[in-house]
C-alpha cells in the first residue's frame, strides 16, 4: 500500500517578510495640533475600524497650512509620508483637504498611493448626480480655499464652495488650534453652514466636507439638508478598501 494515499494532504503556507509593521494598510500624516479630536475626527484612532498607523508632521499648524498654504512644509511631508511607507503603510493620507497642494508632490516621491485630500472626491460624486445637480462644498474657510487648492484635485473651479469661517465655534477652535471646544456649537456652525451652502446654490445635490474635523457631524449635516454628504471618512473608507481589499470566504 502506498502510504502517501492514506496521509492528509496539507497545504503549505509560506509567509512573505518585507516590512516593520503589517496589517495597517493606512498611514495618515497629522497636522501638529491640540484641539480636542473627538470620536469620528480623522485623528481619533477610534474612528477607524480597520487599523491605521499615525505620523505626526512638527510644524505643520492648523494656521499654518489653512491660511499660510503650508509654506515651507514640502519637504516635512515628504519625509514623514516616506517613514510610514517604511514602517509598512500601503497608502498614505493626510488630516487636512488644505493638503491638496501637495497631492502632485506627495504622489511623485511616494512609492505607494496617496490620497492628500477629501476634495479629491469632487469629480467621483458630480458623476453620481442627476443632470442639473452638483456638488457642493463645506470648507473651514472659504477665503483660504484658493482656485489653487481646487485644481489640485481636480475640482472644477466653478463649484459652489461655503466656509462655516464666520461661525461661533467650530473654526475658531480649529485654526486657533484650541483646547476646549463646545461640540454643540461647532456642530450648529456646520449646519448653518451646509444649510447657507444649499440656500444660496439650490442645484447642490450633493455636500463634500473639505475638513478632516467635520466628520463627526456629517450625519447631523445630511440629516438637516435631506443630501448625501461625503467625508474624508468614506474617501479614506473606499481608499483602504483597495489597499487591502476584504477576503470572503470563497476565495
Amino acid at each position: 500500500m502506498n502510504d502517501n494515499l492514506s496521509r492528509p494532504q496539507t497545504t503549505r503556507r509560506i509567509a512573505r517578510g518585507g516590512k516593520t509593521v503589517y496589517g495597517a494598510s493606512v498611514g495618515i500624516l497629522m497636522l501638529e495640533s491640540r484641539f480636542p479630536r473627538i470620536s469620528g475626527d480623522m485623528g481619533n484612532a477610534e474612528s477607524w475600524p480597520f487599523p491605521i498607523r499615525f505620523r505626526v508632521v512638527r510644524g505643520a499648524t492648523p494656521k499654518r497650512v489653512v491660511t499660510e498654504r503650508a509654506e515651507g512644509l514640502l519637504e516635512d511631508f515628504v519625509d514623514a509620508a516616506n517613514e510610514l511607507v517604511k514602517d509598512g503603510c500601503d497608502g498614505i493620507t493626510t488630516t487636512c483637504g488644505f493638503l491638496s497642494l501637495f497631492q502632485a508632490e506627495l504622489a511623485t516621491r511616494c512609492a505607494v498611493p496617496v490620497a492628500t485630500s477629501s476634495l479629491m472626491q469632487a469629480g467621483a460624486i458630480q458623476a453620481l448626480l442627476p443632470p442639473g445637480r452638483r456638488v457642493g462644498i463645506l470648507t473651514i474657510s472659504a477665503a483660504a480655499l484658493s482656485p489653487e487648492h481646487l485644481a489640485a484635485a481636480n475640482v472644477a473651479a466653478d463649484t459652489p464652495v461655503v466656509g462655516v469661517e464666520g461661525g461661533r465655534e467650530f473654526a475658531r477652535v480649529i485654526i486657533g488650534d484650541e483646547m476646549e471646544m463646545d461640540v454643540e456649537l461647532a456642530k450648529r456652525d456646520l449646519i448653518e453652514g451646509a444649510r447657507r451652502l444649499v440656500a444660496d446654490n439650490p442645484e447642490v445635490g450633493a455636500i463634500l466636507l473639505e475638513c478632516t474635523n467635520m466628520v463627526p457631524h456629517a450625519r447631523a449635516i445630511s440629516e438637516a439638508t435631506g443630501l448625501a454628504t461625503f467625508s474624508i471618512h468614506s474617501f479614506v473608507s473606499w481608499f483602504q478598501s483597495g489597499l487591502r481589499p476584504p477576503r470572503f470566504p470563497e476565495d
